[in-house]
């Protein structure tokens, strides 16, 4: 029996659910998503939220899809109620970030400057030239574009120089030794 699939979803006030057959459509304040579940899944509107169940479970697979498949559709009410959001900092001398049209570009140490497009429906803001914060209701696409941006220049363990997650941290390493 799967921990996570067994636990009722609540549904905020101000987000609507509805089934069609295999398809979870998602609608709240700030947009909509839908997400085709399993076959092998079954999703039911209760009093308390939406509740995942598995049909065989005794089925290896189907068990490991159950929770899945219920943390795909918390992320999506989760998402079209509030959000999700994603912040980065360009760490180095001379390197910045700015957007200009559905674009990023990034400036970081490359003899010219690196664009990385963004997807329409995630939003992605600069400040002072090296905070960078990527906003979405799809927290799959709002992790991905993420993690394009970091993949432009991962941070140095020597010189602790490029892109990095705000929350991360970069453990130094010691250089050569000189004699």
């Amino acid at each position: 029996m799967s921990r996570i699939g067994k636990l009722p979803i609540k549904i905020p006030d101000g987000v609507q659910v509805k089934l069609d057959g295999n398809n979870v459509d998602v609608t709240g304040p700030k947009g909509n998503l839908s997400h085709q579940v399993n076959p092998g899944i079954s999703i039911t509107i209760v009093d308390e939220g939406v509740v995942v169940s598995c049909k065989k479970e005794n089925d290896r697979v189907q068990r490991a899809l159950w929770g899945l498949n219920r943390s795909l559709v918390a992320n999506m009410i989760l998402g079209v109620s509030t959000g999700f959001n994603c912040d980065l900092e360009v760490m180095g001398v001379g390197y910045r970030a700015e957007v200009v049209g559905k674009e990023i570009v990034m400036n970081v140490g490359y003899s010219h400057p690196v664009h990385v497009p963004i997807p329409d429906d995630v939003q992605v803001s600069v400040e002072k030239n090296v905070r960078i914060k990527v906003v979405g209701i799809d927290k799959q696409k709002v992790g991905q574009v993420a993690a394009d941006i970091r993949r432009v220049k991962i941070p140095d363990p020597y010189k602790v120089k490029g892109v990095k997650y705000a929350n991360e941290q970069i453990r130094r390493k010691v250089g050569k030794a000189g004699a």
